[in-house]
């Protein structure tokens, strides 16, 4: 998914009441408020003074003329922060086909209601093929290097989620849940139990249901958010 915009390089002065983020643009030096589309803690990517990339619009029913999309880790390294961009890539690579253990199937529903109160992120269906119920989860947490957390805070809806996967699983349908780690520094990905571990419990809950656990990669620039390959699942 190439951003539709060029993004620019700004510096984050601080992020505040979780959807604002106040930067200064590096080309011009004017400080101006971005929307941060990420409810998570963002931990370790939100330090006064780090380079960010932001999206410009020209819309005029939006408040807000910046977007934060990137993270620069200045040491060849990205990270996505909007929560909104997995689906949109993922939607584009079901739809091409392009993940491996999902290629078989040829129609792609996003959004579809299947539980008191839930939505799926994507249903897909094939000839001969059972329904896959597909709930996507973004992943931006490091505290180790080469290890990729979720979640980053405790996430009742999360576990909620798990809840219903668990269900579908049990009825003999299929469910997965997928981590989709937009950090180009990662290969292993592992549950952040010490933060919620509420929702640890719920995905061995899941998991022993019969809910199968993808975990994939993302090939992250200025220019453009890809799908990459499959990563490490910690036990």
């Amino acid at each position: 998914m190439r951003f539709q915009t060029p993004l620019v390089p700004a510096r984050l002065i601080r992020r505040y009441k979780r959807f604002l983020a106040d930067c200064v643009l590096e080309e011009t030096g004017a400080e101006i408020t971005a929307h941060c589309a990420n409810p998570g803690s963002m931990a370790g990517l939100a330090a006064p003074g780090t380079r960010v990339w932001l999206e410009p619009n020209d819309d005029p029913k939006r408040k807000l003329k910046y977007g934060w999309r990137l993270v620069d880790h200045e040491n060849g390294h990205f990270t996505g922060v909007d929560t909104a961009v997995p689906n949109r890539v993922l939607r584009a690579a079901f739809e091409a086909r392009s993940i491996e253990e999902l290629a078989a199937y040829t129609s792609v529903r996003p959004e579809v209601p299947f539980a008191e109160r839930s939505r799926i992120d994507f249903l897909l269906t094939g000839d001969g093929l059972p329904d896959a119920w597909v709930e996507v989860k973004s992943v931006t947490l490091c505290r180790q290097p080469g290890l990729a957390e979720f979640p980053d805070s405790v996430t009742k809806r999360g576990a909620k989620h798990l809840g219903d996967l668990a269900e579908l699983a049990a009825a003999g349908k299929r469910a997965v849940l997928l981590f989709l780690v937009q950090r180009t520094d990662c290969d292993r990905i592992d549950l952040a139990r010490d933060i919620d571990p509420a929702y640890a419990t719920a995905f061995e809950t899941a998991r022993a249901a019969g809910v199968e656990i993808l975990a994939l990669s993302c090939d992250i620039s200025p220019t453009s958010i890809e799908i990459g390959p499959a990563i490490i699942t910690c036990p």
